[in-house]
């Protein structure tokens, strides 16, 4: 945002008394301006609470997950492996469910302020939310070709037609 100011002190304004054509030393005399240019801006990152930096982490790994897993999903029919101890499938679940908390957490805000998100600390929250609107759609759009393809989506767990 910009701010214009008018000069604070009326010495800077032409009088109608004073000579404008004597000599003057540019060397020694200043020009004074007549307005001052101020460039202002909001300091959101200072008040950006820890349920917002919260969701920019986690909206920051769980939508790349998620695209992982709509890839291998429409490439392989099934969804990401289980990994050791099951954790690469319980990161893409918990993923899918942030996805989805964010969504719902940005239309809830949307449906009592009339905007989204607030940015955040440089902009992340509003990139999170974007990628979470766009990772929904994908959803979306993945679940309906696999539907199509296949019949069916596959269930949360593994089964032994995906890893048996």
């Amino acid at each position: 945002m910009l701010i214009f100011l008018a000069p604070s002190s009326p010495k800077y304004l032409p009088s109608q008394k004073h000579n404008y054509n004597h000599y003057v030393n540019p060397k020694t005399t200043h020009s004074p301006s007549l307005f001052k240019i101020q460039a202002m801006a909001k300091k959101s990152s200072e008040t950006s609470s820890s349920i917002e930096k919260i969701a920019i982490v986690g909206g920051q790994i769980s939508t790349p997950v998620v695209g992982w897993s709509l890839y291998t999903l429409k490439t392989t029919g099934c969804g990401l492996p289980p990994g050791p101890g099951g954790s690469i499938g319980a990161l893409e679940g918990v993923s899918y469910l942030v996805v989805v908390g964010i969504v719902a957490w940005s239309l809830y805000t949307k449906s009592k302020t009339g905007s989204g998100l607030p940015n955040g600390p440089f902009g992340l929250l509003g990139a999170v939310e974007g990628l979470s609107y766009l990772s929904l759609l994908a959803i979306l759009v993945v679940f309906g070709l696999q539907f199509l393809d296949q019949g069916s989506i596959p269930g949360p767990l593994p089964t032994d037609q995906c890893f048996g």
